[in-house]
């Protein structure tokens, strides 16, 4: 004998049903919460136990004072070690953008064990927020010190190659690059940027850049929704003439 679905459960599968047939589009928006409330005959906490199901499988995607939307297939990410880039597939229906916020911020923390400086010591933070249509996609946090930090970093971008262009003509050569990657909850913070269920699983990268002095130049703080990321290394085996110094 089959179990009952919940009310909860019932409800997420007839407006998944909905979108998978196309009675409710990509993009649009649903009934208002006590619409749907009242079609269903419960309780809000109900139809908003439901609808969480939905968002945490990225059907629908819940913007703050403007409702609940059907949401567009989510671009894949691919995070390239080494190479210290972002790549995302090719879409037709809409233009991946970045968006840069420039902060001038003080050593704490872990910058403080990241970038080897002492407590307060001045630094740059790029805030790099990417979105797909209105939709955020993945952020960024890069910490450089204020020395090496540039004045003409664009507010708005493409890509994060103009950032990491604009950084890469004040700092001396990369020596060593080291990347840390974890996979953990979202923090709060990140569930309302990037808009995510705080059950889903965020890839977490630490990157960490050295010249060939040793300083360390650069810091970035990655975050990328497990839900469209995968990440790519390539490690390249040294010959036996290299290995002996030949």
């Amino acid at each position: 004998m089959q179990p009952v679905p919940s009310r909860r459960q019932a409800i997420a599968d007839d407006i998944r049903n909905k979108i998978s047939t196309g009675q409710i589009k990509t993009g649009e928006r649903l009934p208002s919460e006590a619409q749907l409330a009242t079609r269903y005959a419960v309780s809000t906490p109900t139809l908003r136990s439901a609808l969480a199901v939905l968002q945490s499988e990225g059907l629908v995607d819940k913007i703050h004072g403007k409702g609940n939307f059907v949401r567009y297939p989510r671009r894949r990410i691919t995070y390239v070690g080494g190479a210290c880039t972002l790549r995302a597939e090719p879409s037709p229906e809409s233009a991946l953008r970045v968006s840069v916020r420039t902060t001038n911020v003080q050593a704490h923390g872990q910058l403080i064990g990241l970038l080897g400086v002492s407590a307060k010591s001045p630094l740059t933070e790029f805030l790099c927020i990417s979105h797909e249509g209105k939709s955020p996609h993945s952020l960024a946090r890069i910490y450089v010190p204020r020395d090496l930090s540039p004045t003409d970093v664009p507010t708005e971008s493409h890509c994060c190659k103009s950032v990491e262009a604009k950084l890469a003509e004040l700092r001396p050569p990369l020596a060593e690059v080291r990347e840390r990657v974890c996979a953990r909850p979202p923090t709060p913070e990140e569930t309302v940027t990037l808009r995510i269920s705080s059950a889903l699983a965020v890839l977490a990268i630490t990157r960490v850049a050295a010249d060939s002095t040793g300083r360390v130049v650069e810091a970035a703080l990655l975050v990328l929704p497990g839900d469209r990321t995968e990440a790519f290394f390539t490690t390249h085996r040294m010959t036996d003439e290299r290995t002996n110094g030949g």
